[in-house]
């Protein structure tokens, strides 16, 4: 695709303002660079929910990587740092942050509750709670099993509604949406749930196949999904066909766009070295973040862009592109095909590190592996000292026996044990002087 059709494309998203209201992954070392200065923000750009009238951050809170208590042992289980997650919370919420994303089998099934927890020192009308049927597990996915999963979320979320729910990551075969919402009878329940108010908006999250989707949007007649999580991001655009498409698709059946992976896992706040060189030439005073969110922001149709804020860096710095957000102009667009253009040339493991392959039977640290193995794999001659601090020894990717358990789950359809084979081979290769 030439520069041309890439921003004939991206035309029809350049003016999100024209939709979008003004009322009123770790990259912390970037974001610390940046001088965050309360005073010098403005108010928070909101889209606007045509059914509800509600008034959404264009910033979402995603909580899939909430902070974590230090640990005195390695293999001291992980518990929530829940002092800071009520902390980030309020924080969000003071700089106009209104949309918090969670799930049921987010941070080891304990998202939900940290979330609620948090959100229960607040006026229920000051905020909006997202949260997933997540059946994925055979043993919940019967009509009384998904129905206690979606009565808990009420539970440990400790709210009388529900304002978005969303049929968790659709997309590895009509069979399998069949399977899990249709024939156990859950989403005829659902939709008599949105009817009494229980439920405000009901939608799902997809990662898949294009024919999935369009199996879905051929039911939105008889649905009517109220807003779709997608997929979205600058390398995406370019590189995935599917991406445009299931956009393009949503605005022609006017459904508001939620976006998840607008970093994509943190791969778009860590670009190449002389790629951020040039990044910050540009725009000097925002972060290397900054680029992908905008991007996001400046599409119309998008009623929010998720950010899993583990640190208050994170959250400081996201605000600096949303309050108020500067859309993107061609120019940027332009600028935004040739970075996109410069990491094509120099491929990785598409990993988000979403989590979903976790926890690995035989202990390997998948998304840690993988995010090593991207950012270091062009410097070699350093690879080993930092692989083996990261990554403890037996979780690394010599460990792997190729079971392909991890692989049912990923929403990015790596194959994750030949990615394995071919680390480890890497790293031998390493160790034997051959690179």
């Amino acid at each position: 695709m030439d520069r041309r059709e890439f921003l004939n494309r991206l035309g029809t998203g350049t003016m999100a303002v024209g939709t979008a209201t003004l009322l009123g992954c770790k990259n912390g070392n970037e974001a610390k660079s940046l001088t965050f200065d309360p005073a010098s923000l403005g108010t928070m750009t909101y889209g606007k929910n045509p059914k509800t009238g509600d008034n959404v951050s264009l910033l979402g809170y995603g909580m899939m990587r909430l902070p974590m208590m230090e640990k005195v042992k390695e293999d001291d289980p992980d518990v929530i740092d829940q002092e800071q997650v009520n902390h980030l919370v309020s924080e969000a919420l003071k700089y106009g942050v209104n949309y918090f994303d969670t799930s049921p089998v987010y941070c080891q099934g304990h998202s939900e509750e940290s979330t609620g927890i948090a959100l229960s020192k607040h006026k229920r009308e000051d905020f909006f709670v997202a949260t997933k049927l997540s059946n994925f597990d055979p043993s919940v996915q019967s009509f009384e099993g998904s129905r206690q999963m979606y009565l808990n979320s009420f539970k440990n979320l400790q709210v009388d509604y529900l304002d978005y729910y969303l049929l968790h990551a659709i997309g590895g075969s009509v069979d399998d949406f069949k399977h899990r919402f249709v024939d156990n009878g859950i989403l005829d329940y659902l939709l008599k749930e949105r009817e009494t108010g229980k439920i405000r908006n009901l939608g799902f999250s997809f990662h898949g196949q294009t024919a999935v989707f369009d199996y879905l949007m051929e039911l939105h007649a008889t649905y009517h999904w109220d807003f779709v999580q997608i997929q979205m991001n600058y390398f995406d655009w370019l590189s995935n066909p599917q991406t445009q498409h299931i956009y393009e698709s949503l605005l022609a059946h006017s459904i508001p766009i939620i976006i998840m992976e607008p970093l994509l896992g943190g791969r778009l706040a860590n670009v190449p070295t002389n790629l951020a060189k040039e990044m910050k030439q540009r725009e000097p005073d925002r972060s290397i973040a900054s680029w992908a969110f905008r991007f996001c922001g400046s599409k119309l149709g998008v009623l929010t862009a998720l950010s899993g804020m583990t640190y208050l860096e994170h959250l400081q710095d996201n605000l600096m592109s949303f309050c108020p957000l500067k859309p993107l102009t061609n120019e940027d667009f332009n600028f935004l095909h040739h970075i996109t253009e410069e990491m094509m040339s120099n491929p990785r493991i598409p990993c988000t590190g979403c989590q979903y392959c976790m926890p690995c039977p035989y202990g390997l640290d998948i998304p840690g592996i993988f995010s090593y193995y991207n950012k270091h794999k062009d410097t070699p001659e350093n690879f080993l000292e930092g692989y083996n601090t990261d990554i403890p020894l037996i979780r690394q990717a010599d460990h792997c026996i190729g079971c392909g358990k991890c692989m049912t789950h990923c929403p990015q359809q790596i194959s994750i044990p030949e990615q394995m084979l071919e680390i480890d081979k890497f790293v031998e290769k390493i160790k034997q002087g051959k690179i």
